[in-house]
């Protein structure tokens, strides 16, 4: 039984560090509007998006349950695309 709990934990840490080396950008909540389904977040660079510097702006929210995760104020790491020529948050999690 003790052998399981440790393999358990060991799954739990990893599948933790895989979330947050997914989430490649740090950022910090400052608004959510669910009925339009978009955040605006105070972020670093996002390489990939060619942003080379640090900015505040809105995203849409890939689904409104990304929204319900976080609230304003809270530190994140999230990852964005451009979807349909929008910025788009598809994944957000606090940060620790």
């Amino acid at each position: 039984m003790r052998k399981f709990a440790v393999v358990v934990s060991c799954l739990a840490l990893l599948s933790g560090q895989a979330l947050a080396q997914s989430l490649p950008v740090e950022g910090t909540v400052v608004k959510i509007d669910e009925g339009a389904g978009k955040i605006t977040l105070r972020h670093g660079p996002i390489k990939k998006l060619d942003m080379d510097e640090g900015m505040t702006m809105v995203f849409r929210a890939q689904s409104p349950e990304l929204l319900k995760q976080v609230k304003a104020g809270d530190k994140v790491r999230f990852d964005a695309e451009k979807v349909n020529g929008q910025m788009t948050v598809t994944g957000i999690a606090k940060a620790k």
